[in-house]
């Protein structure tokens, strides 16, 4: 112990001694190592975590997929719930969940909230027990028992003060009182979803039940022992059953369903919450990883200059008997120091940086709440910290603690210049840094050109910041089904009010906004194809709309014309497509004007009055979806007598969009016409634009940062070299300049030896990043990874830059008068 105290104390007092070279290899090593902690607690909250539930591994995300009709994944049906919940044999227990949005009145104003149904299976899956009262009964998930509710932890506290005596009292939720059973722990969260203030039972009646309605999503666990394989098997078993258990639908076959040959599909769970944001991880980390060994590599350089300007004293100690072991233990035992003070300086960094970076961190991104500096974060800036410092400890101790000490004291002579051999290793180390800081360029430089193609990608509506939307719920509580042509007058009526607001270009409304995220799609056939017996054509994307609902969010029609409120109450039967599938189906736009569609056999023919142009509704990356637009309201479709739309968004064109004054204003304009109904996800649509495209700006600005650390350290890397180069050349140049060498003679020396540094790296480089960019294939949209216009822009930076640090040393140097040079020696 006594060893390694005075060890340290001489580490100590000998990096204090040389202040300049401790601090800037400490700062070094604290970028390297602090941005490797900030992606690697990002990493490891969202994809190495594990979920936080008992035996989190025997959960399962359960879905379908059907071959026979080319889909690969869809949810599942309550029809299939019920057979796999009741006849499964691997399950401990199956659940089905969706996302709601319910009214509750009676509560202070009117309000709209976030809900999620499940089945009563659903918590109890997760293994976690309510804080306050019970979980759904079986019974009180069955049709026509008293209507039940758990509030979430922040909602009791928000709305009862965290009065226990909450559990047992009614709210009205959607116009009808449901009493609170429950309340959920207060550190809870259901999978990754937008944490809800509700909790309801499905309450489905299997009596009236039929196939599809694939809808809700499944999670279910595992028995133990039960493998994943196993209950894929039990599975497919019992889909058969499901099939000759439940009537088809109207308008469809059941050899329909027998020739989509449904498959299960089952995932870990974690799957379904993590979703596809594991690949731009991944190439964060890994470039990440590349900023810390270019770190690496400049600390290495720095301790070579250190080491050689201790040449003498380690051939002195080598001479009095110290071997090469004790040597190469005490310059090992140096570089640990530096990597663990540069890595508590880096967790310091990492600390700060993870906090701003929470706050960057796109709304996409899941698991967001389990990001943190815990236990295996600090065991990973400890590996990493003994791993740079062994890294850039190998090279001084490989090249000066064996056998070229016993040179050193015969090397003495201050006039000698160093050889090729003592400059190799660094210029190697300058080689590494530059082809690693083009390797992070080049991905940079992709994330622009894709940043900038999802820009111009046209989104299929206009000005988007002045658009104000809301959505609205009308329950059946207050209007009921029986009067469903008052559904569609109230909304009309709202609209009439909105547009007699100061400032209000037009009003119009959907069944769902684009980029909102959710969907509603269902197969569509074509009275001019021909189709074999229980075939099924693809899917179509589907919306609902009122007329004037295109001119005010500004898609424009490319033939035909909008549907008309006289079509809306009589109920005409007409529809609107997509450009691409008019395209699709007739080829012309204008030739799909007057054709016939419907979605089943029971369904009346609509004929199609007008071509929509596309829609980007999932994103500016994703191609537009094909899509049907029907009227709010209408008679047989879907096996359905009458139809109308109650869940609605509000388009609202106004340069007051997005000031809470206007919304106030509308808000009294929708209770003049109904004061019960509560106004939800009140946003513009940029809103839903820019979250769009929140992931990819999130990985461009980080790939940014990346690659501008890299490149500045690199900078530094070729800078120190030529610096270095020119210091121990000093002689050598003053008798040049004294034989009558130019300036730009001597300058032009050693900017030739950046530029072949640098030359040398951004070959490496480039044939690097030919390998590894296809790697970022899926993250990248309108530009090819081998893309050339981005290999050639990151390949002259980083060679204008080496120009540059190999300039402005050489330049100084050259300088020098030729008596002052002789005299330094």
């Amino acid at each position: 112990m006594g060893t390694f105290v005075s060890q340290l104390r001489q580490v100590l007092r000998r990096l204090s001694r040389a202040p300049l070279f401790t601090t800037i290899t400490l700062i070094t090593l604290a970028v390297g190592v602090g941005a490797n902690t900030v992606i690697f607690s990002v990493l490891e909250g969202v994809l190495l975590k594990p979920l936080p539930y008992p035996h989190s591994e025997q959960l399962m995300g359960v879905g379908l997929s059907a071959p026979g009709i080319n889909i690969k994944h869809f949810e599942l049906s309550p029809s299939t719930y019920f057979i796999l919940r009741d006849q499964g044999q691997t399950f401990q227990d199956i659940g089905l969940y969706a996302n709601d949005s319910v009214s509750v009145t009676g509560i202070a104003e009117p309000e709209q909230v976030d809900a999620l149904d499940v089945t009563d299976g659903t918590l109890p899956i997760l293994g976690v027990q309510p804080a306050l009262g019970r979980w759904f009964s079986h019974d009180e998930d069955l049709t026509g028992h008293p209507e039940t509710v758990i509030l979430t932890y922040g909602y009791w506290r928000h709305k009862f003060g965290g009065d226990p005596s909450a559990v047992g009292r009614s709210i009205m939720v959607d116009g009808k009182p449901r009493q609170i059973i429950g309340v959920l722990p207060q550190k809870f969260s259901f999978l990754d979803e937008q944490q809800p203030a509700l909790l309801l039972p499905f309450q489905f009646d299997r009596g009236k039940m039929k196939l599809g309605n694939y809808s809700y999503r499944g999670v279910a666990r595992l028995k133990p022992g039960v493998t994943m394989a196993q209950a894929s098997a039990d599975a497919a078993r019992l889909l058969p059953v499901v099939l000759r258990s439940f009537p088809a639908p109207e308008g469809f076959t059941l050899k329909l369903f027998e020739d989509a040959h449904i498959t299960p599909s089952l995932r870990p769970l974690k799957q379904d919450v993590v979703g596809d944001v594991g690949t731009a991880l991944w190439v964060l980390m890994a470039s990440i990883g590349m900023v810390l060994l270019i770190a690496c590599a400049n600390v290495a350089n720095l301790l070579l200059v250190r080491v050689e300007g201790r040449r003498q004293e380690l051939a002195i100690r080598a001479a009095l008997g110290a071997g090469w072991g004790r040597i190469a233990v005490d310059l090992l035992f140096e570089s640990v120091i530096l990597g663990l003070l540069g890595s508590l300086l880096g967790l310091g960094f990492a600390y700060a940086a993870l906090r701003a970076l929470i706050a960057l961190v796109p709304a996409g991104l899941p698991r967001i709440a389990e990001i943190g500096m815990d236990a295996p974060v600090l065991l990973f800036t400890l590996a990493i910290a003994l791993f740079s410092s062994l890294l850039f400890a190998s090279i001084p101790i490989f090249k000066y603690a064996g056998a070229h000490l016993n040179t050193g004291l015969r090397e003495g002579g201050r006039a000698l210049s160093q050889s090729r051999e003592q400059h190799r290793a660094r210029n190697t180390l300058v080689i590494l840094q530059v082809s690693l800081a083009l390797v992070l360029l080049i991905c940079s430089g992709l994330m622009i050109r894709t940043f900038r193609a999802l820009m111009h990608v046209n989104p299929g509506f206009r000005e988007p910041a002045g658009l104000q939307t809301f959505g609205i719920s009308i329950p059946e509580a207050q209007i009921p089904e029986a009067e469903q042509e008052r559904v569609a007058r109230m909304e009309e009526e709202i609209s009439r009010k909105i547009a007699a607001i100061p400032g209000v270009d037009s009003v119009s409304f959907i069944s769902r906004l684009p980029l909102s995220g959710s969907h509603n799609s269902d197969p569509i056939f074509a009275q001019d194809r021909s189709y074999k017996d229980g075939e099924l054509p693809p899917l179509r994307s589907f919306k609902f709309m009122a007329p004037g609902y295109l001119s005010a969010i500004g898609t424009p029609l490319v033939t035909g014309r909008d549907i008309t409120w006289t079509e809306v109450y009589q109920k005409t039967p007409v529809a609107l497509v997509s450009e691409n599938l008019a395209r699709e189906y007739w080829r012309d736009p204008s030739s799909a004007l007057g054709k016939r569609i419907r979605v089943g056999s029971t369904d009346d023919w609509r004929e199609i009055i007008g071509v929509v142009a596309d829609v980007h509704d999932d994103g500016m990356n994703q191609e537009a979806a094909t899509t049907v637009y029907w009227p709010v309201m209408m008679d047989r479709y879907g096996g359905q007598k009458t139809i109308v739309r109650r869940d609605i968004a509000y388009v609202v064109r106004s340069p007051r969009a997005g000031s809470e004054a206007f919304m106030k204003d509308v808000r009294q304009a929708v209770w003049s016409i109904n004061g019960s109904l509560p106004l939800a996800d009140v946003h513009t649509l940029d809103y839903y634009y820019t979250k769009s495209m929140a992931r990819t700006s999130f990985t461009l600005v980080m790939l940014g940062v990346a690659g501008a650390m890299a490149l500045l350290l690199g900078t530094v890397g070729i800078y120190g070299v030529i610096a270095y180069s020119v210091s121990q050349r000093t002689r050598e140049i003053g008798i040049r300049v004294a034989l009558g060498a130019q300036q730009q003679t001597l300058t032009g020396m050693f900017v030739r030896h950046g530029l072949l540094l640098a030359g040398v790296g951004v070959a490496c480089g480039l044939i690097t990043a030919v390998i590894v960019m296809r790697l970022m294939a899926s993250l990248l949209f309108g530009v090819s990874p081998m893309d050339p216009a981005t290999y050639g822009a990151a390949a002259l930076s980083v060679v204008g830059v080496a120009w540059l640090a190999s300039y402005l040393p050489s330049r100084r140097a050259a300088a020098v008068h030729p008596v002052e040079a002789l005299r330094a020696e």
